[in-house]
């Protein structure tokens, strides 16, 4: 089954809670600080392997998340960093944040990889608190939350050459003929639901990959058919075939059907027109087909080289796919979009924002102070002590005098509630 668009969730692993811990063997006084800092949670990370060929396994895979991290140990011990976790994809697959539509990395190289959820780093033990005023703190913190988000993950085919034109033309018997592919071929429209690969041999150390992919009516651009869902796989193609048929008792002008598929490939990507277009005329064996054809090239001029073929008899074929192959090795490969782009876009945030709830509760609410509050172990009184600390030097306080919070008023963060001590 094939799959080529799919949304899921990750989640990188959360890091380790640091703790607070002392020396206690025999015969050493004052044995001082020994809480271990917890190790680093999982990342997740997308490899690009050209033997896969599909989402499918995405698709039923839907919240992958990295391991946590190892919580410290007495006796200084550091916990253990979480293994990452590596997902398998197709080559030809692009990452977008599914919220903002930020494109975050295309993997067109087998072997490249993007990092899609960072795990959390560990939090401190006591022993990375100690100073020489403080030698024995009785502070720690907490591990980082990983990052969490929820990715669309799109599969775009890499193929050299792209067969493109109405269903039915003649696209899937042309690549059974010229490669190993073996596609359904039926009399019916939209009998190809899945993009065909097929490597068409031209020699010693000649060849090239063609792609057999749906076919597309007017309106696709718009989502008409299977629409925009395959007019993304001829994104990558360096050189276009343009498949017309050219078959009398069909009621169809083949002109009219070049013009429409073309301005369907204008309307999703204007730059798909300026690749290399050569037109295949299908169907050749077929009555009266010599007579549409020269009414055709009347029409179509020398705008383009137009190739009669039958994928019967197999005339014309090594005279198209000989063409072809001197199409791909003049053009070049056309430049991807963020080819080496590796890194996690992050939102800008507000560090804190103050509410007043409806009970009269001061709320402060924000990602950054969220971080800072999810670091904190409010069990020790240190901790709590410290995070006071953090929320002046941030310029917490200030800003609740400046919202009216007086001496003793009930101050809300997230589920803990404070009292505001001026």
């Amino acid at each position: 089954m094939f799959k080529d668009e799919v949304v899921i969730k990750v989640k990188g692993g959360k890091g380790g809670d640091g703790i607070v811990a002392f020396r206690r063997e025999k015969y050493v006084e004052y044995g001082g600080p020994a809480g271990g800092t917890g190790g680093n949670g999982g990342t997740v990370i997308f490899t690009a392997d050209e033997g896969m060929s599909t989402l499918l396994d995405l698709a039923y895979n839907k919240h992958i998340s990295a391991d946590n991290g190892q919580n410290g140990m007495s006796k200084s011990q550091n916990g253990k960093n979480a293994k990452d976790t590596y997902i398998r994809v197709p080559v030809g697959t692009a990452v977008y944040d599914n919220e903002t539509g930020l494109l975050l990395g295309d993997l067109v190289l087998h072997g490249q990889t993007l990092t899609v959820a960072k795990g959390g780093k560990g939090g401190r033990g006591n022993v990375a608190f100690a100073t020489h005023k403080n030698p024995a703190p009785e502070i720690c913190e907490r591990g980082d939350l990983g990052e969490s988000k929820e990715l669309k993950i799109e599969l775009k085919v890499l193929a050299d050459v792209g067969l493109v034109g109405f269903p039915s033309v003649g696209k899937s018997t042309l690549i059974s003929r010229v490669s190993k592919a073996k596609p359904k071929i039926a009399d019916y429209p939209f009998t190809t639901l899945q993009p065909h690969l097929g490597l068409v041999y031209q020699g010693p150390n000649q060849s090239f990959v063609m792609a057999d992919l749906p076919g597309l009516i007017e309106g696709a651009s718009l989502g008409a058919g299977l629409g925009i869902q395959f007019l993304k796989h001829i994104e990558r193609c360096r050189v276009i075939i343009h498949v017309v048929e050219m078959d009398s008792l069909e009621d169809r002008d083949p002109f009219s059907d070049f013009e429409i598929i073309n301005k369907e490939l204008e309307s999703y990507n204007l730059d798909l027109l300026k690749r290399p277009m050569i037109v295949a005329a299908s169907k050749m064996d077929m009555p009266e087909a010599n007579e549409k054809l020269s009414h055709f090239m009347q029409q179509i001029g020398e705008s383009y080289e137009v190739y009669p073929i039958s994928s019967i008899t197999g005339e014309g074929l090594d005279r198209l796919c000989h063409r072809a192959m001197q199409l791909v090795e003049e053009t070049p490969k056309f430049e991807v979009k963020d080819l080496h782009m590796n890194y996690i876009k992050h939102k800008e945030e507000n560090f804190f924002t103050i509410e007043r709830g409806e009970d009269g509760v001061y709320n402060i609410t924000g990602d950054g102070l969220f971080r800072l509050f999810s670091k904190t172990d409010f069990t020790r009184d240190e901790n709590v002590k410290r995070f006071a600390r953090q929320l002046r030097s941030y310029g917490v306080d200030e800003a609740l005098r400046n919202a009216g919070v007086k001496n003793g008023d009930n101050v809300r963060i997230f589920e803990y509630e404070f009292e505001f001590i001026d």
